[in-house]
């Protein structure tokens, strides 16, 4: 914690002595994005800057959640892909079932789904011709 403003001292001056002190014990050495330029800097003044870099590097999602789950199911597609045993895409498609069925049943705002459960046999059988094509 940094010390009290000594009495009849000016802001500017015990100011400029912290600084001056953090900078003689490198406080300020090899920080992240030094001599860089700074981010936006030309670009038009955002008042939602902050909420919009926040989404990006939180990665919200602000879909309804129909569309949120069309997008899990085809990330986890394409994942499903990557995987090296057949019991683990069994159980990873069985758990999007579940996921399909929960928001099928539960959710009333936002666009309907469209999505049905999927086949869990078809999805191993593409599977298999993804495996031997790229063994």
């Amino acid at each position: 914690m940094t010390q009290r403003k000594p009495p009849g001292t000016s802001w500017e001056t015990w100011i400029d002595a912290q600084i001056r002190v953090a900078t003689e014990e490198g406080a300020f050495d090899n920080l992240p994005g030094a001599g860089k330029p700074l981010a936006n800097l030309g670009q038009e003044h955002d008042p939602l800057w902050w909420v919009k870099q926040f989404v990006q590097r939180e990665q919200i999602s602000i879909l309804p959640p129909s569309l949120e789950l069309l997008r899990k199911v085809e990330r986890e597609l394409a994942a499903i892909e990557k995987l090296d045993d057949e019991a683990a895409v069994r159980r990873r498609v069985d758990a999007l079932n579940v996921e399909i069925a929960k928001v099928n049943t539960t959710v009333v705002e936002g666009p309907p789904t469209r999505l049905g459960m999927l086949d869990v046999d078809q999805v191993v059988a593409s599977w298999r011709r993804t495996r031997s094509v790229n063994p």
